[in-house]
């Protein structure tokens, strides 16, 4: 698989905005056929699955949507392509991908446990505004 995606180059420049628009489609059809070996080698099946991580990748293609030159959109698409080919790679760790498109801007959820049941109100803010 991360053979045929190394092979798969984007030109350098789109023609007009729908064949750059197309080109977009493409990509994400090749990112959703790789969604099952990505969750492989990174061993996603226990917190994620794999329509939640379609869908978080056409929302990070939607989050461009409004970008309307074709030369940004050949850019962003070989952004994207690399962060894909990165990650069937195994370039990045199982973290990175948890946080980044698992947990996205959500951040950490915050346990709430009873183990604040004795603090302090000053620490219990200062836990809170510090917890990454």
């Amino acid at each position: 698989m991360a053979f045929t995606l190394r092979s798969v180059k984007v030109p350098p420049n789109s023609a007009s905005l729908e064949e750059a628009r197309s080109r977009v489609f493409d990509f994400f059809r090749q990112a959703c056929r790789s969604i099952p070996t990505i969750m492989d080698i990174y061993n996603l099946d226990d917190v994620v699955t794999k329509s939640e991580l379609r869908s978080s990748i056409s929302s990070e293609i939607r989050k461009n949507s409004h970008v309307t030159n074709p030369k940004v959109i050949d850019l962003l698409l070989f952004k994207g392509m690399e962060e894909l080919n990165n990650i069937v790679e195994h370039a990045k760790q199982r973290h990175h991908i948890i946080g980044q498109y698992v947990l996205g801007r959500q951040g950490l959820a915050q346990d709430l446990d009873t183990k604040d049941e004795g603090t302090s109100d000053f620490l219990k803010n200062f836990y809170k505004s510090n917890y990454f």
